[in-house]
């Protein structure tokens, strides 16, 4: 009983220490009046220029929320959330990353869909890098949640470089949740993730197993189609003769 009490114990405090973790700063809104159109968090927003100059930027955007948002825009169908920071780093002395987001109407699916369709960063004004986004989409009513995102092949969501410019910088994001439509109460709705039920872990189970079973039934027929001799040999009798054409 001691035992139980303790792993309860254990258990409660680390279920504290998640919810802990996970409220540690709210996420930066944009707000249109008393209304709030965008919703932005990410439990880590990094950025790498040329390979060497690596730029935190989740302190000022989440905890103190320095950032300027002015800039960013709102409506039914297209939507920007700019992040203006002054002097993120020594050698830049401003920076500009838009979040472009669209909401439009597809009629295989009979509904609205957001998606994150675009990523640009500006520095000093001048300098344009542009991101295609892949696979960050979902129901307009519902926000977008993925546990990484950036510009590597390795990560769920990537970021895929459309210019020259592009090419000098590594973003990355983790455990980013982002909606830009239809909020309410100023809270995340149901978080859309980008990992699909269908993991590679799952898909290669399914083939093993579909494997073995195919192994399994082909053995099942095999012994099946066994059949005994329609004569048997008598040892004291004379000797079985068998003919050639049977």
């Amino acid at each position: 009983s001691r035992r139980t009490d303790v792993v309860r114990e254990l258990r409660r405090q680390l279920m504290a220490t998640e919810e802990e973790d996970s409220l540690s700063y709210p996420p930066l809104n944009v707000t249109t009046g008393n209304d709030t159109c965008i919703l932005f968090y990410a439990r880590n927003f990094s950025l790498k220029a040329n390979n060497s100059i690596f730029i935190d930027l989740t302190n000022v955007t989440f905890v103190t929320q320095t950032v300027d948002i002015s800039s960013s825009e709102c409506s039914d169908i297209n939507t920007t959330l700019s992040l203006k920071y002054t002097k993120p780093m020594n050698g830049i002395s401003s920076l500009e990353i838009r979040f472009l987001m669209t909401n439009k109407f597809y009629g295989g699916s009979a509904r609205n869909w957001s998606t994150l369709d675009a990523l640009e960063i500006i520095q000093d004004g001048e300098k344009f890098a542009k991101f295609n986004v892949s696979v960050i989409s979902a129901p307009a009513e519902y926000s977008f949640h993925c546990q990484l995102v950036g510009s590597s092949n390795l990560y769920p969501a990537r970021l895929i470089p459309s210019n020259n410019e592009a090419k000098n910088w590594d973003v990355f994001i983790s455990r980013l949740q982002i909606q830009g439509f239809n909020i309410e109460n100023n809270q995340f709705s149901y978080a859309s993730d980008c990992t699909g039920f269908f993991a590679p872990g799952i898909w290669m189970g399914l083939v093993t197993s579909l494997l073995l079973l195919w192994i399994l039934t082909y053995g099942i027929h095999m012994i099946m189609q066994l059949t005994t001799n329609s004569r048997f040999d008598d040892p004291k009798g004379p000797a079985l003769s068998v003919p050639q054409t049977e």
